[in-house]
């Protein structure tokens, strides 16, 4: 299996926040915006390991400014580390208001998706991940201690 690059995951999504998107105060609905947080991490995931990926965690969603109706959302997301059959996705939240074109970080979200083999329906191995750029590198590290704290977490080790 041929190691990829971190670009070679990337992607780029696009919303217009609408009013079946928001909430009385005429913000953007947290739920809705973890759903296209989820399907921006998904196209990552599946670009790198070039099968269906599946959200195994979310880890992670801090909500900096609110989002309004009407600004365009810009969801920013790529592998960020590949592990045996999972991947840590990073995906970057910002927002551009059309009156000024200012572009705001609004949300960061970390998740993990799990390759899974077309046709087995069973976790399958994923290609290992090359990162170029100082801040790749230091995403890559994170992602080792964000999943060493998972599996801490999850066989009961308190840090």
């Amino acid at each position: 299996m041929k190691p990829k690059t971190v670009t070679a995951s990337s992607v780029e999504m696009i919303e217009l926040v609408l009013p079946n998107d928001t909430n009385i105060l005429g913000n953007l609905l947290g739920g809705r915006l973890m759903h296209w947080i989820d399907i921006a991490a998904a196209l990552s995931a599946a670009r790198h390991c070039n099968t269906v990926a599946v959200t195994a965690a979310m880890d992670n969603l801090n909500f900096h400014h609110p989002i309004k109706i009407g600004n365009i959302v810009i969801l920013k997301a790529s592998v960020n580390r590949a592990f045996n059959t999972s991947m840590d996705v990073g995906v970057r939240v910002e927002v551009e208001e059309i009156e000024t074109g200012n572009i705001i970080h609004t949300n960061s979200a970390y998740l993990t998706f799990v390759s899974i083999d077309n046709e087995t329906k069973k976790p399958a191995k994923v290609p290992e991940i090359i990162p170029e750029t100082d801040v790749e590198k230091r995403r890559y590290e994170q992602a080792l201690k964000r999943r060493e704290q998972q599996l801490s977490e999850k066989h009961g080790i308190i840090h």
